[in-house]
């Protein structure tokens, strides 16, 4: 009997997707079970008792939650395709973009998404100045990493994919080919991807989620 594999996640959720993304590189099979998150089901508190968010991984009966715990987790299960670097420095420099953009730079712009009119200006500034230091960590590399896809470019996924429809629904400019062309070309090339494209959401589908959400 082989093992247990479960994804609790959610269509329009980043965060299920990047943990998906990790384990379709490894090529482990795993169910998949959709979630409400206007009615979780009693799984997901169970499993998640304390956040009662997704994503949940379920390995063999045991649950694993928060995107990045389960990224790490999956990295030291699995062995094949490994998303982080062996060597010892450039992993420790790939944990430290992990940490910036799921900290700093997530931040950043969830605040140019809910600060009220008259912070969006400084908001926005400060959402730029975080995308510039992801131009300058490319250094012309196709991915974070070198030439494949690792944790770095998993946890960057919001940036690949959700920051280009929420900035056409805001009516802003923070990412484009002429400010940030390194990051705007590696956005291109990741979701370009076929294991990547094949678990986005629709485009349209997405705009319409991303507009109901910022008008709660």
């Amino acid at each position: 009997m082989g093992e247990e594999v479960k994804v609790f996640g959610a269509w329009g959720s980043p965060f299920s997707s990047k943990v998906e993304l990790a384990l379709r590189l490894k090529g482990v099979p795993y169910d998949y079970i959709e979630e409400d998150l206007n009615n979780k089901s009693s799984l997901l508190l169970q499993y998640n008792p304390v956040y009662k968010k997704v994503p949940v991984l379920l390995h063999n009966g045991k649950s694993i939650t928060e995107s990045i715990i389960i990224l790490e987790y999956i990295e030291e299960t699995w062995q094949a395709y490994p998303i982080l670097p062996q060597d010892p420095n450039d992993k420790a420099m790939a944990r430290f973009w992990v940490n910036f953009i799921d900290g700093k730079c997530s931040s950043a712009i969830r605040k140019v998404a809910f600060s009220p009119e008259e912070e969006r200006e400084k908001a926005v500034e400060e959402a730029c100045e975080c995308l510039k230091t992801l131009e300058s960590a490319l250094n012309g590399k196709k991915f974070f990493g070198g030439d494949t896809i690792g944790m770095v470019d998993i946890v960057a996924l919001f940036i690949a994919f959700w920051l280009r429809p929420f900035q056409e629904i805001k009516g802003l400019e923070l990412l484009s080919s002429e400010k940030f062309p390194n990051l705007f070309k590696w956005t291109e090339d990741f979701v370009s991807c076929s294991i990547v494209t094949e678990l986005l959401p629709p485009r349209d589908k997405l705009v319409a989620h991303i507009k109901a959400h910022l008008s709660k």
